[in-house]
């Protein structure tokens, strides 16, 4: 039922980038993919998506590029996988048995809760697997 693609995975380490440079700053397509292990054609379409859903502003000339359009903290994974992932949080039950229909609605329900966690968390996590590789040396 839940599944994350590719494509997610790859938004959310190209937002994890735009978000580690200054406000007025912009990244280039290729310094997005370089830096984040993302195939720059796969991430123009992801970009130019996230763009559209007003996710992500772009600068355009030869000193152009990329930049996040409202802060990390205020971007929620839910945000990035409505946009990119078809039908994750639509009605799931295909069915006419009331107590079926209220089980799947409550299951959309706290799997909605799950994803509302802020883009800004990925900052905890870095700390986290620093931490991890420093025990580990």
């Amino acid at each position: 039922m839940v599944g994350i693609s590719s494509k997610t995975i790859y938004a959310i380490a190209a937002l994890k980038e735009l978000g580690s440079i200054e406000d007025n700053a912009v990244l280039k397509i290729k310094d997005i993919a370089t830096n984040a292990n993302i195939p720059q054609n796969f991430l123009e379409q992801i970009l130019l998506e996230l763009k559209k859903q007003g996710l992500l502003l772009s600068v355009k000339g030869a000193h152009g590029g990329y930049k996040l359009a409202r802060s990390l903290k205020e971007i929620t994974l839910k945000d990035v996988v409505v946009v990119l992932e078809s039908d994750i949080f639509s009605d799931i039950y295909q069915t006419d048995n009331p107590a079926l229909q209220l089980f799947w609605e409550d299951l959309k329900q706290n799997i909605s809760k799950v994803f509302e966690i802020p883009l800004s968390e990925l900052k905890n996590y870095e700390l986290k697997a620093t931490q991890t590789l420093n025990y580990s040396i």
